[in-house]
C-alpha cells in the first residue's frame, strides 16, 4: 500500500477473515474494488481505493487483511493491518456471527491508542442477526455505535454512510486555511520561491501551489517571484507586503532583504501550523543548541523522491546542523511512512513539512518521539533557528489557535 501519498481522509476496514470486509467496500464504493471470496485470507496487503462520499467528499477506503490470519505469512499480514491503523482517520470494525472477542478488543485498544474514531458493523445479518447478548458484550468494552447490516439484506447502504459521517471527524475532510487568522483581506502576500536543482522540472511544489490558492481564497493579491528578484521588488517601491513566505532554504538571504517590520515565515512553517505538532516543534527546536558529540538525529521525510546533491533532508540540513553545533553528529533519514528505528536512540527528530500526508498520519508519526520526551522540530523551524531568526518566523502564528 502506498501509504501517506494522499491528503484525503483515510477510512480503514478491519476485522477477521471472511467477515465480508471486501463485500462491504464494494458496496460503499459501488464498484468491484476488492476481491470477494468464500476462502478466508483473500485480502493480503492493505489496499486503497479512492471514492466520493456525499457530505464528506473525496476519501480513501483502506481494505486490510484479517486480524485472525495464521502462519508465518499471516503474521506479516496482521502486522501490516496494525500498521495501517497509524495512517487512517476513521475505522470500521466488521464482525459477524455475533463474534466479539480478543481479536476485536485488541483492535479497539489500538484505535484508542492512536485516537482513531470508529464504529462497529455486524455484517451478514441476513444469515445471523445481531443478538442482544452480543450488544451487551460490546457495550461492556466499548461505547462505539453498532450497526446490524447485510450487503444482501434489506439494510440500506445509506445507513452505513450516515454512521460514517457521524463518526469521522469533520476536520479530516474540511479544508482548513493555511493562512487563516494570519493575514487580512485586500493586502499583498509575497511568495519567494527559489528554483534550484532540487526543484521539480516545470512545476511548483505542493506547498507553493496551496499557498497561492490560499492567498487568493483569503482575498489578497499574491505575488510570486524568485529570490533573485526580491531586492528589485523592494527597490522599485512596490506595494509593501503584509507577509512574506519563502522557502526555508533561502531564510538567510531573504531575511537580509525583507525589512524587519514586515512579517516573514516559510512554506514549511506554514505547513507545521496546519498539520504538525506546532507547540512541540516550538519547544523542541532549541535542542539544536544543546547537541553533543555522538548525538543521533532522525530526519523524517514524508515522500520518497530522487536524491540530488542539493537535497534538503539528506544533504543540506545535516550539513547545516553539524556546522551550527560544531559537534560530531549522526543522521538517519527515513522516507515515506516506513518503519523507523528504535526512537530512544535519538536526541532529536526533525520532520519535513508533511505536504503529502494527512495530519493524522504526521501526528502519529511523531507520537513515539513525543511520548518518549524526545525533542521534535521541522525543517523550517530548524533552519530558522540555525540562522538566528526563529522568533521572527514564528511571530505571525503566535497567539493564534492551532488545529487540534
Amino acid at each position: 500500500m502506498a501509504k501517506g501519498r494522499d491528503l484525503k481522509p483515510h477510512i480503514g476496514i478491519f476485522g477477521r477473515r471472511n467477515n465480508g470486509k471486501s463485500s462491504l467496500i464494494n458496496l460503499i464504493t459501488n464498484q468491484e474494488v476488492a476481491i470477494v471470496s468464500d476462502s478466508p485470507g483473500t485480502t493480503t496487503d492493505p489496499v486503497k481505493k479512492s471514492l466520493e462520499i456525499s457530505g464528506i467528499g473525496p476519501a480513501i477506503i483502506v481494505d486490510t487483511a484479517g486480524i485472525d490470519d495464521t502462519g508465518e505469512l499471516g503474521e506479516k499480514r496482521i502486522k501490516k493491518t496494525y500498521d495501517a491503523i497509524k495512517t487512517i482517520d476513521c475505522a470500521i470494525l466488521v464482525i459477524t456471527q455475533n463474534k466479539f472477542g480478543s481479536f476485536e478488543k485488541e483492535l479497539i485498544k489500538q484505535f484508542r491508542d492512536y485516537s482513531i474514531p470508529y464504529f462497529i458493523v455486524h455484517n451478514k445479518a441476513d444469515i445471523e442477526p445481531l443478538e442482544a447478548l452480543t450488544i451487551e458484550k460490546i457495550k461492556d468494552f466499548s461505547q462505539a455505535e453498532v450497526l446490524d447490516f447485510s450487503v444482501f439484506g434489506k439494510t440500506n447502504a445509506d445507513e452505513l454512510i450516515v454512521l460514517l459521517k457521524k463518526t469521522i471527524p469533520e476536520t479530516t475532510y474540511q479544508k482548513p486555511s493555511l493562512l487563516g487568522g494570519v493575514i487580512k483581506p485586500n493586502g499583498v502576500i509575497l511568495l519567494v520561491t527559489p528554483i534550484d536543482s532540487a526543484a521539480p522540472d516545470g512545476r511548483m511544489i505542493l506547498p507553493q501551489v496551496m499557498s497561492i490558492r490560499d492567498v487568493l481564497d483569503n482575498d489578497n493579491i499574491c505575488i510570486v517571484l524568485k529570490e533573485t528578484h526580491l531586492q528589485q521588488y523592494f527597490d522599485q517601491h512596490s506595494p509593501e507586503p503584509q507577509l512574506v513566505i519563502t522557502d526555508s532554504q533561502a531564510f538567510d538571504f531573504v531575511n537580509k532583504i525583507v525589512p524587519a517590520h514586515i512579517p516573514l515565515t516559510s512554506f514549511s512553517i506554514v505547513f507545521a501550523r496546519l498539520k504538525g505538532d506546532f507547540e512541540q516543534y516550538m519547544q523542541g527546536t532549541p535542542t539544536l543548541s544543546e547537541l553533543n558529540d555522538g548525538d543521533k538525529i532522525l530526519i523524517l521525510e514524508s515522500c520518497s523522491h530522487h536524491v540530488s546533491c542539493e537535497d534538503i533532508g539528506r544533504q543540506k540540513l545535516p550539513a547545516w546542523i553539524s556546522k551550527f553545533s560544531g559537534k560530531q553528529l549522526e543522521f538517519d533519514v527515513v522516507a515515506g511512512l516506513s518503519d523507523i528505528p528504535e526512537i530512544n536512540n535519538y536526541k532529536m527528530v526533525i520532520q519535513c513539512g508533511g505536504c503529502v500526508v494527512t495530519r493524522k498520519q504526521l501526528l502519529n508519526r511523531l507520537r513515539p518521539a513525543v511520548d518518549a520526551n524526545i525533542a521534535v522540530s521541522n525543517y523550517g523551524m530548524s533552519i530558522a533557528w540555525i540562522n538566528g531568526i526563529f522568533d521572527r518566523v514564528i511571530a505571525p502564528f503566535k497567539n493564534i489557535a492551532h488545529n487540534d
